[in-house]
């Protein structure tokens, strides 16, 4: 599982609103997981966790925190990639910290600032990890870069990702794909122009993407970009919830 990403997590100004949206459009369940002093929500695909969510917190705010999904990467000791990450140019936000029997983790960026956490769970029971495709799991993991060559080599040196296929996308450049022992996960490219900063996007897989089009403008969503047909046949949807975070929807057909 080392070098597969495991969670996803948003962070918004209105977890209940956020929590209502994302049920519709993607069909989560949504379970109150909270500890004293700190509230958290975790989203449910077939009564399994497959992501969580909190609300940001004043102090959070006042550094810029805004609503946004971040992505974690499973690692097998946290504080040694931690160092390593310092040692390749990333740095780390948030020092490791661990929630006793549940999770140890550490807030990281890459050297072109992408954010992203490292971790490892510590829940012996923990399920298997839920069939490729599932609708409510994330089918994808994508990387806008200032210099997608640059991090991929970054990444490669922290969790050992291999290049997959690459994609020619003409006037915007390659896409790139990258596999973590097993089948392509997700995909690395140069960020538009428009693009103000780096950042880690991802795809939550849904049975129909007009459906989940749909759904996204009834629930107060904006669509940003499709639906469109990418290359292997499958349709994705690029959005923005309610409360301002970018997320992307997947599906295999319309």
């Amino acid at each position: 599982m080392a070098g597969q990403f495991f969670w996803h997590e948003l962070i918004t100004t209105d977890p209940k609103a956020a929590a209502k949206f994302y049920c519709d459009v993607v069909g989560w369940t949504a379970q109150d997981a909270s500890v004293p002093g700190q509230d958290y929500t975790v989203f449910n695909a077939k009564d399994q966790g497959v992501g969580g969510m909190f609300r940001i917190s004043e102090e959070m705010a006042s550094h810029g925190a805004r609503p946004a999904w971040m992505g974690y990467v499973a690692v097998d000791d946290v504080d040694a990639m931690a160092a390593k990450v310092k040692r390749e140019g990333g740095k780390i936000h948030r020092e490791p910290i661990e929630i006793p029997g549940v999770i140890r983790l550490a807030l990281a960026a890459d050297p072109q600032g992408a954010v992203f956490y490292i971790a490892k769970g510590l829940r012996a029971d923990a399920p298997p990890p839920l069939p490729i495709g599932m609708p409510g799991t994330v089918g994808w993991n994508e990387l806008m870069a200032v210099d997608w060559q640059a991090a991929f080599a970054f990444y490669e040196k922290l969790f050992g990702w291999t290049k997959d296929q690459a994609v020619d996308m003409g006037p915007i450049g390659t896409y790139q794909l990258f596999a973590a022992g097993g089948p392509a996960i997700g995909a690395m490219m140069n960020k538009p122009a428009a693009l103000p900063v780096p950042f880690w996007g991802y795809y939550f897989n849904v049975p129909s993407i007009d459906a989940g089009t749909a759904k996204i403008k009834a629930g107060g969503g904006k669509i940003l970009n499709g639906p469109m047909e990418v290359p292997g046949g499958q349709w994705i949807v690029q959005a923005m919830d309610p409360q301002g975070a970018a997320f992307n929807l997947v599906a295999p057909g319309h």
